[in-house]
């Protein structure tokens, strides 16, 4: 079900779209912001409580205009203007949400450009539409301090006796964010379907070139991960750009710019 299809024009800002994704009691609703255009396009996928009207993906968003290329961004559910509650969310929710938005408005080969979670999801879609025999849908991806498996090979090791007493007891367990007032929270079932969702336990096949970008003063998502996730990358063409002094979020102007380098550069990429 999808209601306000008005998409954007080149230049000019765009209207929230909806769709339902899910039935009955699992079902909904998503927002999208679609800017129709050339592809290859990119495909914004947020991390963990963040959504698509942040620093990196607006910067996105005016690139894909002046480029006229097709920009696709969605909220997950429980984020932005999307939808649902942030805790019954789990990877493979956010990921159902994502293939859907990608096979309804992607109108070719994309570059799916995926910050930290959106890394794991990045990676999960890929797996999916192989699978699918839709493979040639991706031109390359951009991953930016990606944290594929965060719960079970970043979190889960450590956790201290208390949060597993209240993973245990309550369901969730919350931890101070650096950057919201409001405390991080992580329940037992995120836990629990991050294990179905694991990507490094074995050979990734993405069929495209991968660029990551990753920050070496990053306090979430260390840089060593990132060096883990391209071992497991070894038949595709895999770049990394390591920048010393970049936190998480690379969200400063000099990040911008070297993203927006990035994706141009992986834009003028042949397919294939």
């Amino acid at each position: 079900m999808i209601r306000g299809l008005t998409a954007g024009k080149r230049g000019i800002s765009l209207k929230t779209q909806r769709m339902t994704v899910g039935s009955g009691e699992g079902a909904r609703e998503i927002a999208i912001r679609n800017r129709e255009g050339e592809t290859p396009g990119v495909v914004w996928l947020g991390g963990y409580r963040s959504d698509m009207i942040g620093t990196k993906a607006e910067a996105l968003d005016r690139w894909a205009a002046e480029k006229g290329r097709q920009c696709l961004r969605h909220d997950y559910s429980g984020h932005g203007e999307s939808g649902g509650e942030f805790a019954d969310g789990t990877i493979s929710r956010w990921l159902e949400e994502s293939l859907a938005v990608f096979e309804r408005f992607a109108s070719g080969p994309q570059i799916l450009v995926g910050s930290s979670m959106g890394g794991w999801v990045a990676l999960r879609m890929a797996q999916e539409l192989k699978k699918a025999g839709k493979a040639d849908l991706l031109h390359a991806m951009v991953l930016i301090a990606p944290a594929p498996d965060f719960t079970h090979e970043l979190m889960a090791p450590e956790l201290t006796e208390d949060q597993k007493r209240q993973l245990a007891e309550k369901g969730y367990m919350e931890e101070p964010s650096e950057y919201s007032d409001e405390p991080n929270i992580f329940t037992r079932a995120l836990f629990e379907d991050g294990k179905k969702n694991l990507v490094m336990t074995g050979l990734i096949e993405t069929g495209c070139p991968v660029h990551i970008l990753q920050g070496m003063q990053d306090p979430d998502v260390p840089w060593q991960h990132a060096m883990k996730l391209a071992e497991f990358l070894p038949m595709e063409n895999v770049t990394m750009t390591l920048i010393k002094d970049g936190d998480h979020r690379l969200s400063r102007d000099e990040d911008i710019a070297l993203l927006l380098r990035t994706v141009d550069a992986m834009a003028g990429r042949q397919h294939g």
